[in-house]
């Protein structure tokens, strides 16, 4: 009998980190955030998240323009990165690396915290980068591409900007894309242009301050279901027909 094999656990991550705002100066890593994924169900397998103590704690900004978001008191009791690297090595090493716009951004913090406690980095088997990846397959119906974005297109309400529930909604957003993907993909004809969205997206930035008007409080999982049902009830005004029913419940399966 031949045995059917997958690849290496996948594991999602995100970095929390200061940003610069003088020429020169470094990011700080502030939170880590990560999730182990099986590849053959999507399913979460293991999570760890910890807020990381930088050397010098004057980087960290003492109040925060978001409400749950991380100010200078929140880490003065935090490790420091020199202090979990070793936890953090073994969740991102020999496995596939996934999130979004990790390969310009979060890989790069990553090796550089490694290299600044003289230690070696980890290394990943693969990398799934969601914003290169979405951008090529998905196009830019959903606005920026950014997170957020992407997560008020599907109505999974508003990025919290931490590690850990920022890697949740990620995985979310890539099983809602893979959906719309594949039934694009198998009636195109009968789907070009029924998922464009009507109105604007707006989402909170450093520019603007807007804030994504579609503030639905995210939780982990369970989201899927709701979505292919409204996608199901979409098709069924279009097309009405058993044969598309059963292909929506074939694309669910697939992805649950």
């Amino acid at each position: 009998m031949e045995i059917q094999t997958f690849p290496s656990e996948i594991v999602f991550f995100d970095l929390e980190t200061t940003v610069p705002n003088k020429t020169g100066q470094h990011f700080h890593i502030l939170e880590f955030g990560a999730i182990i994924v099986c590849p053959r169900k999507l399913e979460e397998l293991e999570s760890f998240t910890t807020l990381i103590q930088p050397k010098d704690i004057s980087v960290v900004s003492l109040r925060s323009s978001r409400s749950d978001g991380i100010t200078r008191a929140k880490v003065r009791d935090a490790p420091s990165f020199e202090d979990v690297a070793e936890k953090i090595y073994g969740l991102l090493h020999g496995r596939i690396w996934a999130g979004h716009n990790i390969r310009r951004f979060d890989c790069v913090r990553i090796k550089e915290a490694f290299a600044e406690i003289g230690k070696a980095a980890p290394e990943p088997s693969g990398i799934i980068d969601s914003l290169g990846l979405l951008s090529d397959k998905f196009g830019k119906r959903a606005g920026n591409m950014k997170m957020a974005s992407l997560a008020a297109y599907f109505g999974l309400g508003v990025q919290k900007h931490r590690s850990l529930d920022d890697v949740r909604m990620n995985l979310e957003v890539l099983k809602h894309c893979a959906t719309v993907l594949f039934l694009e993909s198998t009636l195109p004809n009968q789907l070009e242009g029924q998922w464009q969205s009507s109105s604007k997206i707006m989402t909170r930035s450093r520019s603007n301050k807007q804030i994504a008007p579609r503030a639905m409080p995210y939780s982990k999982g369970g989201s899927l279901g709701m979505m292919t049902q409204n996608v199901k009830n979409l098709l069924s005004k279009a097309q009405g027909n058993q044969a598309l029913q059963n292909l929506i419940k074939h694309s669910h399966s697939l992805l649950r």
